[in-house]
């Protein structure tokens, strides 16, 4: 006889039973990284923010939830991002994965996250719940000695620190709002401040724009590169490339769009790396509210959601978009009306084209017209991230 299996929040005490759980999971976290791993949980757990499956006293199931910031038309929404999800083998496959992200949706609405966002392992069980791709993690590769040779060396920059972190932060947003970026994370100014004073990251900072880069193996990899101008993009991306002689290539985490790509001499190296996440909306209405839309574009479309997991989706409503903003309302209208599940609503929020979630039953009914106004709506900017987490 087993025992009934309940969610639970994670206490500090259990944190060994997570840790085995764990490492049946992603495989045994070596000696020297427990102690920091312990320490980041708390953080967590006194948030109330690690939840859980136990099987009487032993917890068989855990996930962190990440309290996020993320970029949608150029405006940052709060996101719950979903991490270090792990069943114990002998409960897979058994309902113990669908009871666990259950809760965690439960306690990410109740935390007040109109998103959510995670990195499948496999998306079986998200899709089941409500989630669809959002958009990737790039990873292009140059040649360093392509970007050393990028030019300049007019702009003056400088090393960066930890004290450089509120700085680092105007020129994110600056640069994201003006982009009308969708996808990239937005993260507290500690966060930045630990990033910058880790001995492993080497960071520079112009007057307008910054890189963050560091070793991998016996290349460099970029982590964040921001530049405002032509000038200062050749001068960060040269910098990076002055390694060329004991690195052949740079690997860096950057947007399908980033203007590197016209200015290399070269095209990136044909294996591009990618890394889908995935989307669900939690609170429609705030989600919307609080993303930026596609400017000069006015109107108002009625729309039906279904969703079993939330269901205060479920209903009729009416988008309306102007100026650069959005509002969902409830809607009476009757008749025909574009009809979207949860995976549907996610993946439209996140600009996947309607032809594309018709073509995969994700949306039916409405018209062509409407179609136009959403993917406009939506639509810009690919989605995208640069970390993982």
């Amino acid at each position: 006889m087993t025992d009934a299996l309940r969610p639970v929040d994670i206490t500090e005490d259990q944190l060994d039973d997570v840790l085995r759980v764990r490492a049946r999971s992603f495989g045994p976290l070596p000696a020297s990284a427990r102690e920091e791993w312990r320490k980041d949980a708390v953080e967590f757990l006194e948030d109330g923010r690690y939840v859980g499956v136990a099987a009487g006293d032993e917890v068989v199931a855990a996930a962190r939830i990440w309290d996020f910031q993320q970029w949608w038309g150029g405006r940052q929404v709060p996101m719950a991002g979903i991490a270090s999800v792990v069943v114990s083998p002998e409960h897979r496959g058994r309902g113990v994965g669908s009871m666990l992200m259950r809760g965690v949706l439960q306690r990410s609405i109740e935390r007040g996250f109109p998103l959510t966002a995670l990195y499948p392992a496999t998306t079986v069980i998200y899709r089941k719940l409500g989630y669809e791709f959002g958009g990737g993690r790039y990873r292009f590769s140059f040649e360093t000695a392509d970007l050393r040779s990028l030019g300049g060396k007019e702009v003056r920059i400088r090393r960066a620190g930890p004290a450089d972190a509120g700085r680092l932060l105007e020129l994110v947003a600056q640069a994201h709002e003006s982009g009308r970026a969708n996808g990239v994370l937005g993260w507290p100014e500690s966060k930045v401040a630990e990033w910058l004073g880790d001995d492993d990251m080497f960071a520079y900072l112009a007057d307008d724009g910054f890189v963050v880069y560091n070793w991998h193996d016996q290349d460099l990899r970029v982590e964040e590169l921001i530049a405002h101008s032509d000038t200062t993009a050749r001068a960060l991306w040269s910098t990076v490339g002055s390694g060329s002689s004991t690195a052949r290539m740079v690997h860096a985490y950057i947007s399908p769009n980033d203007p590197v790509h016209l200015l290399a001499q070269r095209e990136a190296d044909k294996e591009t790396h990618v890394q889908h996440w995935m989307l669900r909306l939690l609170d429609a209405p705030a989600a919307v509210a609080a993303r930026g839309f596609a400017p000069g574009v006015t109107a108002e479309v009625d729309l039906e959601f279904d969703d079993p997991e939330v269901p205060a989706h479920s209903g009729r409503w009416r988008l309306a978009v102007a100026d650069g903003s959005g509002k969902l309302t409830p809607s009476e209208r009757t008749g025909d009306v574009l009809r979207l599940g949860s995976r549907g609503l996610s993946a439209l929020y996140a600009g996947t084209p309607l032809a594309t979630l018709r073509g995969s039953g994700l949306a039916s009914g409405g018209s062509a017209a409407d179609d136009g106004v959403l993917d406009t709506a939506f639509g810009g900017a690919p989605a995208y991230m640069l970390d993982f987490f």
